[in-house]
């Protein structure tokens, strides 16, 4: 069996390479249509091999006024969430190398009045490590994001909040960190974030289509985002002063696939200091995750903000960036880029269905149970709430399951597909481009 696997990985791999900058555009058209059809994801994605644009394309609106709307286009402009954080990896990075700011200064340098400032060092903050705790997950968040916010007041509620963990203990995500190296840059250069962008990454690569964001102008082909309950509802938008470098920026995704290829082909940053953003520990590297793709290695970031919903990844081996970002739907972006990367790379792959059988609460008892696999270190429980299928991974959240077809459940907004045979008590979790076969333990 894993000999056959062998086979056919290696099949597909032969088969990419081969024709790695040929598409099959009506295909993806499908996939974006269908989603904007549904009303499950509106957005724009972008492909690139050697720098050069594959496929481009954009669905649905960036604005609605008395019923009408503003459409999206492949020059529309969306907010990227925590993709920001790569652009702030990058300008500490330039910074290290010209001997302005080192790996090991320690927070206290800027900011002493901040917990554990003293053995805080940006490395620990780069990857998450910091122990400072992540503000945006702070009841009294809401109370303000929406409200333009001075790098003290901010520097304040950080110093009140008290610290998650010892200094790097653990990896555990918090956009504080982030804020807090925006602001260092501007401290060390005496310039603005949204210039150090521009001048620092923007003119080097030519985006011009990527900047610090503002309060979002259909005029100027910027996106608000939406929420889809009885129809679309646009989402309020966070005030950028808030997010800083956490989170501010606004691209489009060929300007992303344009900023993380250079990124990788020395236009930024040295050999060096790229080898360190690549390094993972505890799932982080400097600014940075690693995703996978059936036997592919890409690095990029995922992002958030306001109801936008936001990846960029690229895959060094085959010269591959792919970028989409969402201003609404309930569809992943995570799931339209593994969706996007099954076609690119002629994977298997089948166009979602939105059709939902509805069960009774008595039909889904014979799927309950814990589930293991030899594949993965960690258990899916499936549970039920009322009429509704329930999975839950070790250590994560529940979430709900929809049924398109018997012994079929799927979470679309994580690309998810679970497969149960009742008859031997197992799950095939399809995810990614990737097959797991899980076993209900006894």
């Amino acid at each position: 069996m894993r000999k056959n696997l062998t086979l056919l990985l290696l099949f597909i791999a032969f088969a990419c390479n081969v024709s790695a900058q040929t598409i099959n555009k009506p295909r993806l058209d499908s996939l974006l249509n269908l989603l904007a059809e549904n009303n499950k994801a509106m957005g724009s994605l972008a492909l690139t091999v050697n720098d050069q644009v594959i496929y481009q394309k954009a669905t649905g609106f960036i604005a609605l006024n008395n019923g009408v709307k503003t459409n999206a286009d492949v020059k529309t402009k969306y907010r990227i969430g925590s993709i920001s954080k790569m652009f702030t990896g990058v300008l500490v990075l330039q910074l290290i190398e010209e001997g302005k700011l080192s790996l090991s200064t320690p927070l206290a340098k800027y900011y002493p009045q901040l917990p554990n400032a003293g053995k805080i060092t940006i490395d620990m903050m780069l990857r998450h490590r910091s122990g400072l705790h992540n503000f945006t997950s702070d009841s009294l968040y809401t109370t303000y994001k929406y409200k333009p916010v001075t790098q003290q007041t901010l520097a304040d509620i950080f110093a009140k909040q008290p610290a998650d963990f010892e200094p790097d203990a653990k990896a555990e995500y918090s956009n504080t960190n982030f804020v807090l190296l925006g602001f260092i840059a501007e401290k060390i250069t005496g310039k603005t974030y949204a210039d150090l962008i521009k001048t620092r990454i923007v003119n080097k690569l030519g985006l011009p289509d990527t900047y610090y964001g503002r309060k979002a102008d259909a005029k100027k082909d910027e996106a608000v985002s939406f929420n889809y309950a009885d129809g679309w509802k646009p989402e309020p938008e966070t005030n950028m002063s808030v997010p800083a470098g956490a989170g501010a920026m606004v691209s489009t995704p060929t300007d992303l696939t344009k900023f993380i290829t250079g990124l990788f082909n020395g236009k930024l940053v040295n050999d060096s200091s790229l080898n360190v953003m690549k390094t993972m520990k505890d799932g982080f590297g400097l600014a940075m995750i690693s995703y996978g793709f059936r036997d592919k290695k890409g690095y990029g970031h995922s992002g958030s903000i306001d109801a936008f919903n936001s990846i960029l990844t690229y895959y060094p081996e085959e010269k591959l960036a792919i970028a989409y970002i969402a201003n609404g739907g309930s569809y992943g972006a995570k799931g339209v880029a593994d969706a996007a990367l099954s076609i690119y790379f002629k994977v298997p792959f089948t166009l979602p269905s939105f059709t939902s059988i509805a069960l009774k609460s008595e039909d889904l008892d014979k799927y309950l149970g814990i589930y293991s696999s030899p594949q993965l270190p960690l258990k899916i429980t499936i549970s039920k709430n009322n009429t509704t299928l329930m999975a839950q991974a070790t250590g994560q959240s529940a979430f709900p399951l929809e049924s398109p077809a018997k012994d079929q459940f799927v979470f679309n907004q994580a690309g998810i597909e679970l497969l149960f045979n009742i008859s031997k008590a197992e799950i095939t979790l399809n995810q990614g481009g990737e097959t797991f076969l899980f076993t209900r333990d006894k």
